[in-house]
């Protein structure tokens, strides 16, 4: 069975490197932690979610698992073909993921080891880069079964699937923009501008989609 993104050197250099020091690195922190960790912060930024040292090799093993999932994917997809139209755009997916967990893996465990990090800045700031470039690049993804914006709609259009991905790639950028503000808000605002941005990116391609949908129904009827 071919695979339609071939893995090569340069494509898993980067990934690997993410992956390996992660890795490496869990054994250290697991040595050094206290017994009890925090794990989560919550909107206004303080502490609201703990475990124990263990949670050391949890986030190595989510991310090892997603860069597994990244390289089996194409070979499963029914759609497999038309990863090859989009391979630059699955790398930089993959890529920018690993490297979004890594640095937030980093960030929770020197701050579990009494490092002053404002991680309830730090933490929604990576997250709306992310968003940013993953919506730089929406637009370029073809329709398959895993990646991208997958409604009953895109996946029974190709032109709903393109239109629908043009205009998420647009939600997912001023998403990114006001989750990388949002720490920066008074803490009142925080909380609505979250509710907010998950509404406009999730309802709001959803709905667009099925608008998009209705449409290309009308014209095909219409042309019948």
């Amino acid at each position: 069975m071919s695979n339609p993104i071939k893995p090569t050197f340069k494509t898993e250099t980067l990934p690997i490197l993410f992956v390996a020091l992660v890795v490496i690195s869990s054994f250290y922190f697991y040595s050094h932690f206290p017994n009890i960790v925090p794990t989560h912060w919550g909107i206004s930024g303080e502490v609201d979610g703990w475990g124990s040292r263990n949670t050391a090799f949890i986030i190595p093993a989510i991310i090892i698992g997603m860069y597994l999932m990244f390289l089996l994917l194409p070979f499963i997809d029914p759609k497999k073909e038309k990863y090859e139209q989009f391979t630059k755009p699955y790398h930089v997916f993959k890529n920018i993921l690993i490297l979004f967990m890594a640095v937030m893996y980093f960030v929770a465990s020197f701050a579990a080891l009494g490092y002053d990090l404002p991680v309830g800045t730090i933490i929604p700031v990576m997250v709306g880069l992310l968003f940013v470039i993953m919506g730089n690049y929406m637009s370029k993804i073809k329709r398959n079964w895993f990646i991208g914006i997958k409604t009953p709609w895109t996946l029974s259009s190709e032109e709903v699937w393109n239109k629908t991905h043009r205009f998420g790639g647009k939600m997912f950028i001023f998403g990114g923009i006001l989750m990388a503000i949002e720490p920066f808000l008074p803490v009142v605002s925080r909380l609505p501008v979250f509710i907010f941005t998950i509404i406009i990116l999730s309802f709001g391609t959803m709905g667009y989609s099925y608008l998009v949908y209705l449409k290309e129904k009308k014209n095909n009827i219409a042309i019948k």
